[in-house]
């Protein structure tokens, strides 16, 4: 287990939810967690659509100023360097969406690679239009390696469509993410899906995480 854990991918991959159950994860086991909204593109989701949930986990919660408003500006917090300087936590890192969204990482990166101590995952969703296949997952992976100025270590299936996901939709897309891994050189280390799905998973699939959702995505498809 990493002290920073960030996780990047297409926009609407799912790497807020992720990073939000993980946060949440890490707490269970007695990690005193901090968890950063670092997207400046202000998309529909935000980590702060969790905020009481976290708060009341004991998960110290930074985002930008007007993160869940109609003001985007694109700028990060001074605090946010507390997650790559104060060492005596555990870091999960929300980056946004594609390379757009990486860039705000770069003025991070030289402190993650000091330390050295950090997971970098590829969130795929091969529901999403532009990463359909292993192919074209690659390609934004590598376009947000470059905006950050770091690596990815690792992968995180998370291939869904929604809430009407059953376990052969997430089954379907494990040789595409398994292909993902063989060209790209990187682990799967996980496989996620809502919980109940998750549940119906675990013989099937190793390393599966359950997900509870965010409120926010019922609110705009329920």
């Amino acid at each position: 287990m990493k002290r920073v854990t960030l996780f990047a991918g297409h926009y609407g991959s799912g790497k807020t939810n992720i990073a939000v159950n993980f946060a949440l994860y890490l707490k269970s086991i007695g990690k005193d967690v901090i968890i950063a909204d670092m997207d400046i593109v202000n998309p529909y989701f935000r980590t702060k659509d969790s905020m009481t949930e976290l708060e009341k986990a004991g998960i110290e919660l930074i985002s930008p100023q007007f993160a869940n408003s109609n003001v985007d500006l694109p700028a990060l917090p001074q605090e946010m360097y507390k997650t790559v300087q104060d060492k005596s936590k555990y870091s999960v890192l929300d980056i946004g969406g594609d390379d757009r969204g990486a860039y705000a990482l770069g003025r991070y990166t030289p402190y993650i690679l000091e330390e050295n101590d950090y997971e970098f995952v590829f969130v795929a969703n091969f529901y999403r239009p532009l990463t359909t296949t292993a192919a074209e997952a690659l390609e934004v992976m590598r376009e947000v390696e470059v905006a950050a100025g770091l690596k990815f270590t690792a992968i995180v299936n998370n291939s869904n469509v929604g809430n009407d996901t059953e376990p052969e939709d997430v089954l379907t897309t494990v040789p595409k993410a398994e292909e993902l891994s063989r060209i790209s050189g990187l682990p799967v280390i996980m496989t996620t899906a809502e919980t109940k799905v998750c549940e119906q998973l675990k013989t099937e699939i190793d390393n599966v995480f359950p997900l509870k959702l965010q409120k926010k995505y019922f609110d705009i498809k329920g």
